[in-house]
């Protein structure tokens, strides 16, 4: 149990990947280098799955791809309303990256998300994208009145959850991708085989999915509250 415990705790640590030798040396974390390997493969394959796109004769690939972009729009639309445009390019881009993120374990790599410097970073973004919105689409003083909504007395509150929503987004994010780690690991040092395999596929794929779909559903319905009119 000792070896186990020492094992899990080196495996809870963000291990230096490599330094650079510059200004006495840089270390860069292994959860930064996942984070490049993630991002190479999401821009090889959007480069790889558009090469050959056709507006007369799209093939299943493309189809596919537009079907998703089609659902995409469709819910950022729908819950941001008639400034959507913008945003749906980067809330993809973040549930892609999110999504991959969460299940390259079954790959053999250590989730990034199980850093929460990562998980603070990208609920950081959705706090400059939620209040950003609200201001750019609202004027000073419209972004300014957003927080005596739906009355003044609740002001305090509604300035507690600029706090309150990143750090939601945050431990949400890096608790369940924690939580699933450290449940996998227990599981292997009980049960070595099999059912480590199986139980992965809902960890790694399934409840890491999850996590992603809540992350992106959740900033867009914040991000809409700030720009749409009471009714």
């Amino acid at each position: 149990m000792d070896a186990f415990k020492g094992s899990l705790v080196s495996e809870l640590g963000n291990e230096t990947a490599f330094t650079i030798p510059v200004l006495g040396g840089i270390p860069v974390s292994e959860s930064v280098v996942v984070s490049w390997i993630v991002m190479a493969v999401l821009a090889l394959a959007a480069l790889l799955l558009t090469r050959k796109l056709s507006v007369r004769d799209p093939g299943k690939v493309q189809i596919a791809l537009e079907s998703a972009v089609q659902f995409l729009n469709g819910f950022v639309k729908e819950n941001i309303g008639s400034h959507w445009r913008p945003f749906a390019p980067w809330l993809g881009t973040v549930a892609l990256y999110i999504g991959l993120s969460n299940i390259v374990g079954i790959f053999g790599l250590t989730p990034p998300t199980k850093d929460i410097g990562v998980t603070a970073a990208l609920a950081v973004m959705s706090m400059l994208l939620i209040y950003g919105a609200q201001f750019r689409y609202n004027g000073l003083l419209g972004g300014l009145k957003k927080f005596a909504e739906p009355m003044p007395l609740l002001i305090p509150i509604n300035l507690m959850e600029i706090v309150i929503r990143p750090l939601a987004l945050c431990m949400r994010l890096f608790g369940n991708v924690l939580g699933a780690f450290i449940i996998m690991e227990m599981i292997k040092l009980l049960v070595p085989a099999v059912v480590p395999a199986v139980l992965s596929i809902y960890f790694d794929l399934f409840d890491g999915l999850i996590q992603m779909v809540v992350f992106v559903f959740l900033t867009t319905l914040f991000t809409g509250e700030g720009i749409k009119e009471p009714e």
